[in-house]
């Protein structure tokens, strides 16, 4: 696995205020991957989300974090667990959209199609960001929900079996709406994004809504049935 920590230490450092402030209370770590940051989707080096699934893969945390769960750490499949809602009780984790971590073991745990399919197309990012230069402030609780509902609220809804082709004839952003996790898991699949879930999250999610890049700058969210009312979104029974 290839790491690039410069991303990882000067996010960390550039939040240092807001974690000694607000922010301690709602971020478990910061994360230098993105499960569906293979090249086809994804565009923007500059853009970080919050997310409730755990990405893993070049991460750090607090010490206060990690006296907190070092006492009952697994011995095995500790990522999972440190997906389960028990563990990470409703806090977030700071994720890029162009990962600066690279996993090149095709021949480790990540065998065959799963590695030629999530892992190998991974876009490792190639453009320097000046993270202490950047206006974060977007990241803390009470602002990203907002930041994130109107990104949402303003994507253009599209609905039907042919959702998939509907969005790629679309210039702007679009936003799908699933029902359920199997009817997730067939959107996802005609994408090719991660169809996984983990405790009823789904990877990469925010409030239910997993957003990725489709060709172009165009962002594709899928939204859960509840996600526009947890966003606090207006138009909630317009998408």
């Amino acid at each position: 696995m290839i790491w690039k920590l410069p991303l990882i230490f000067l996010i960390t450092l550039r939040l240092r205020q807001l974690f000694l402030t607000r922010i301690s209370m709602s971020i478990m770590a910061v994360s230098s991957w993105n499960d569906n940051g293979q090249k086809q989707f994804v565009h923007d080096p500059y853009e970080l989300y919050r997310s409730d699934f755990f990405p893993g893969l070049g991460w750090m945390l607090t010490k206060s974090i990690w006296d907190e769960l070092s006492p009952k750490w697994p011995k095995a499949y500790w990522d999972d667990w440190m997906r389960l809602k028990e563990n990470h009780k409703g806090r977030h984790f700071l994720r890029p959209e162009v990962c600066r971590t690279y996993n090149f073991g095709e021949h480790g745990s990540s065998l065959g199609q799963f590695f030629q399919q999530y892992l190998q197309p991974i876009k490792l990012n190639n453009v320097k960001v000046d993270w202490k230069s950047r206006d974060l402030s977007y990241l803390m609780r009470d602002k990203y929900t907002k930041h994130f509902a109107d990104i949402v609220r303003k994507a253009k809804p599209i609905q039907g079996t042919d959702a998939v082709l509907k969005a790629y004839n679309i210039e702007g952003d679009v936003r799908i709406q699933y029902k359920d996790q199997p009817d997730f898991e067939r959107i996802a699949r005609q994408f090719g994004i991660f169809e996984e879930w983990k405790d009823g999250i789904p990877r990469t999610s925010f409030k239910g809504v997993v957003v990725f890049r489709y060709q172009t700058t165009r962002r594709v969210f899928l939204v859960g049935p509840d996600s526009l009312k947890q966003l606090g979104t207006k138009d909630a029974r317009n998408i």
